[in-house]
């Protein structure tokens, strides 16, 4: 099988079938399985698996060491960092076959996700949120907020260049400008 304008480690494994969009790269000992779909200009790093029958949208980054399940769905622009987890059920029993209560999650555009982090199944990660390293993520998380701790809890807002927002919500980077619309809900305005 073969992709135009896609680099294919030949350490990596990609199943039938499934579309890859040109100009991703999908590196060392990694595997995209059947059914899944991977946009326009993706990294997929070393030991990185990715399906059955997950999307991931394009420009999206998955550093080393991730899994990306069945129920996962990636937008546009996501970072993945390295030895991120996505869990599919919330009580997990090796003895019992949980498969028919797998739980989607949904990341948003331009989502962040440090290294370390765990993202606990059925919850949506919101644009442009940013969360820190080492964070466990066990509820929605809103546009734009920057997430940390165990579990995680907001402690500020990012923009969507990735700089971290002051009280007066201009970009420090790119000048843009935000408003809160309420005390959980950022938006974005120029």
């Amino acid at each position: 099988m073969t992709f135009d304008g896609v680099t294919i480690h030949e350490s990596a494994y990609v199943d039938e079938p499934c579309t890859i969009g040109a100009g991703t790269k999908i590196w060392h000992f990694s595997h995209v399985l059947s059914g899944t779909h991977i946009g326009n200009n993706c990294v997929l790093g070393q030991n990185v698996v990715v399906g059955p029958s997950v999307t991931v949208g394009n420009n999206v980054k998955i550093q080393n060491n991730v899994s990306i399940y069945k129920g996962v769905t990636l937008e546009d622009g996501v970072f993945c960092g390295p030895s991120c987890v996505f869990t599919n059920v919330n009580n997990p029993r090796s003895e019992i076959n949980r498969q028919s209560e797998f739980r989607a999650t949904l990341v948003k555009r331009g989502a962040t996700i440090g290294a370390n982090a765990t993202i606990v199944c059925g919850h949506t990660l919101g644009e442009y949120c940013f969360i820190a390293a080492g964070a466990v993520v066990a509820a929605d998380v809103a546009d734009y907020a920057l997430m940390v701790g165990v579990p995680a809890k907001r402690i500020g807002w990012m923009s969507r260049a990735g700089e971290k927002l002051g009280n007066d919500l201009i970009c420090p980077l790119d000048g843009s400008k935000y408003r809160l619309k309420n005390d959980e809900t950022l938006e974005c305005i120029e």
